[in-house]
């Protein structure tokens, strides 16, 4: 149950849905969701029939699902909309990160890949004034020592001078600057290797799996495992020149250089710009798990699932697109966010292309979150119809047509978008039920975790 008290409203609601009659089966579909926080209503049926008799093997109606409805799961990627649905979209983004590092079997990914030259890279935005933040001399530039959570931090220490406009824009041309990074990128490793840039995919290949950060100050950067391969992708050995100093080497200079760029001209009061990274850049190579490291395959694949859920929230600014102005006083909108909100309205008549004023609740980004290379590994796509064929192999048990030939069953279906969402009593129980799905899971991963460790220990 919550932890604060609730409205007479909500209350009265989440006692008429949980003394209902038809609760278990309401309950039972939440479960299965996952405890989604905003799921999808559906109406219809379904019929399984033998094709050459024409009985009817199974009917199934949403007239006796609860308010004649079948809740499904929305599917959102972001944490702040759904904690659930986030989780699982967490999940395939690990196992897609960790089978291009250490292989799976199951999906082609062999493991050989553990060999291949590997490195996570960090490639951060430039400046755009100095902002409150904490030094590893303790002390920040207005003179004080922040606490890690001190709202201030990466609020512009000057807002009169900071170049907020220049940081929307930034973020949406990031998309085009990794881009433009990927292609320079092969053009200095082919450098190193004496190729020229037509020679370089018969001998390599370059595959990469990234994520998009947002800073406290409101600046993108990317998070990347970056693999080298043979000409025939994952299955295929590099060739021995093709090591990871080479690559950590061919990045850095792909990074700086001049090519690793995006102009844009002059429009009315704005100066013409032209981007580039910022000067930090960091590049580890990724070890494999029980080395010693932290930079292991496993971290790795938690860092970038773990953005793969956020995206501008935590900046203060909305999950979604921003209808008016007046949305950010009824939201408490920092101050600094609000600025960069602000500039992407100034300047969206003034690059009517790119869109910025749609993005705003991006802070101007809109570029794919995450991407990855088409053979870095599997996709998730496959990861989701992994799923959806067992959850199909369940059902299929479930209604006894095990013994029977999948091309002799005709299926018919007929279903029709109904809503979305909870009611308010609705919205408390899922919640809780959400909650306790993942005490469950946390159970048993520390269940999992001891029993490892003894078996260790033994």
């Amino acid at each position: 149950m919550p932890d604060t008290l609730l409205d007479p409203t909500t209350l009265g609601d989440l006692l008429r849905v949980a003394s209902a009659s038809d609760y278990a089966r309401w309950e039972d579909q939440i479960r299965r969701t996952g405890g989604c926080a905003n799921p999808i209503h559906l109406t219809g049926w379904t019929i399984h029939k033998d094709k050459s008799t024409g009985e009817t093997l199974h009917h199934y109606s949403t007239a006796d699902e609860p308010g004649g409805r079948l809740r499904l799961a929305c599917g959102n990627r972001r944490a702040s909309r759904c904690p659930s649905c986030a989780w699982t979209y967490a999940g395939d983004t690990y196992h897609l990160i960790r089978a291009g590092l250490a292989g799976d079997d199951r999906r082609d990914i062999p493991g050989t890949v553990r060999d291949h030259p590997r490195v996570f890279a960090t490639l951060t935005a430039p400046s755009f004034g100095p902002v409150h933040n904490r030094p590893d001399s303790g002390t920040c530039r207005c003179g004080t020592r922040h606490t890690p959570n001190a709202p201030e931090l990466g609020s512009a220490l000057d807002p009169t001078t900071y170049d907020y406009a220049g940081a929307v824009l930034f973020n949406n041309h990031a998309g085009q600057l990794w881009q433009r990074f990927t292609t320079r990128l092969r053009r200095e490793l082919a450098t190193r290797a004496g190729l020229s840039r037509r020679e370089l995919p018969e001998r390599l290949r370059v595959s990469y799996g990234k994520v998009a950060e947002f800073q406290k100050r409101g600046a993108l950067h990317f998070h990347a495992v970056i693999r080298l391969d043979g000409p025939d992708g994952p299955g295929s050995t590099p060739p021995t020149w093709a090591t990871v100093n080479l690559l950590t080497d061919a990045i850095r200079a792909a990074a700086a250089h001049s090519y690793t760029s995006v102009s844009i001209p002059a429009a009315e009061d704005q100066p013409a710009r032209t981007f580039r990274w910022g000067t930090q850049l960091d590049v580890r190579p990724v070890m494999a798990f029980g080395d010693g490291s932290e930079i292991t395959e496993q971290a790795v694949a938690s860092y970038v699932a773990k953005y793969a859920t956020k995206a501008a929230e935590n900046t203060g600014t909305l999950d979604r697109r921003i209808g008016e102005l007046a949305e950010l006083d009824r939201h408490d909108v920092p101050d600094h966010t609000r600025r960069l909100v602000e500039a992407c309205k100034v300047l969206d008549p003034l690059y009517p292309e790119r869109r910025l004023w749609a993005w705003a609740h991006m802070l101007g980004f809109r570029g794919h979150f995450s991407s990855k290379s088409r053979r870095y590994s599997t996709t998730l796509g496959a990861l989701r119809q992994a799923r959806a064929d067992y959850r199909a192999a369940q059902d299929h048990t479930a209604l006894a047509l095990d013994d029977r030939e999948p091309d002799t069953v005709l299926v018919l279906t007929d279903w029709q978008y109904a809503g979305h969402g909870h009611t308010p009593g609705e919205s408390v129980l899922a919640a809780t039920i959400a909650r306790n799905l993942q005490l469950n899971r946390e159970t048993a991963r520390e269940a999992l975790r001891d029993q490892l460790t003894d078996e260790r220990e033994y």
